[in-house]
C-alpha cells in the first residue's frame, strides 16, 4: 500500500479492524523501567468508515494501567492518515499526527512538546504489530519505547 490515500479510513485500514490481545513489551524510559504488560487494542469504523477509533490499554502486573484513544481518517489533499489521540499521560495532541504506508506498515510521528513519537502499524500473517519509537526534546537519535503484538480476540 504505497499510494496517496482517497477515500475511507476504515477501507484503508481495513486489516486493524477487530479486538485484539496480547502483550507490550516497555522499554526503559523516564516513565519507567523496561516491563511487560498485557494489552488489549480495538479498532471500530466510524463516522460512515471516514474514521477508524482506536482504543488501547495495557495492565501493568501491579494492576496500574495505562490507557489511549485514537482517531485515524485520511486526509485526500494530502494523501496521508491523519491520527487524533490521546492517553491517560493527558497531553492532548496540538494537531493531528500525520502518516503514511510504505510496503503495508502506516508510519506516524506524533510531535508534542516532549518530542517526537514514531509509531508503526501492521498486520502480518493475522497478527498486529505496533512498535514505537522516541526522541526526547534536545537528543539526536529515536530510542525503542514500546513493542506491542496482539492477536484477535
Amino acid at each position: 500500500m504505497d499510494f496517496p490515500l482517497t477515500g475511507r479510513a476504515g477501507d484503508a485500514l481495513k486489516a486493524f479492524i477487530g479486538h485484539w490481545r496480547g502483550i507490550t513489551e516497555l522499554a526503559a524510559s523516564p516513565w519507567g523501567a523496561a516491563r511487560t504488560a498485557d494489552a488489549e487494542a480495538t479498532f471500530t469504523r466510524a463516522a460512515g468508515g471516514y474514521a477508524v477509533v482506536q482504543s488501547y490499554r495495557h495492565t501493568e502486573p501491579d494492576g496500574s494501567h495505562f490507557e489511549g484513544h485514537g482517531m485515524f481518517t485520511l486526509d485526500p489533499g494530502h494523501g496521508e492518515t491523519l491520527w487524533y489521540y490521546v492517553d491517560s499521560m493527558g497531553r492532548p495532541p496540538a494537531a493531528p499526527s500525520r502518516g503514511s504506508w510504505h510496503n503495508g506498515v502506516l508510519t506516524v510521528e506524533r510531535r508534542t512538546a516532549y518530542g517526537v513519537a514514531r509509531h508503526a502499524f501492521r498486520v502480518e500473517d493475522g497478527v498486529l504489530i505496533h512498535t514505537a519509537e522516541l526522541r526526547l526534546e534536545g537528543a539526536r537519535d529515536f530510542s525503542p519505547l514500546l513493542s506491542s503484538v496482539f492477536r484477535r480476540a
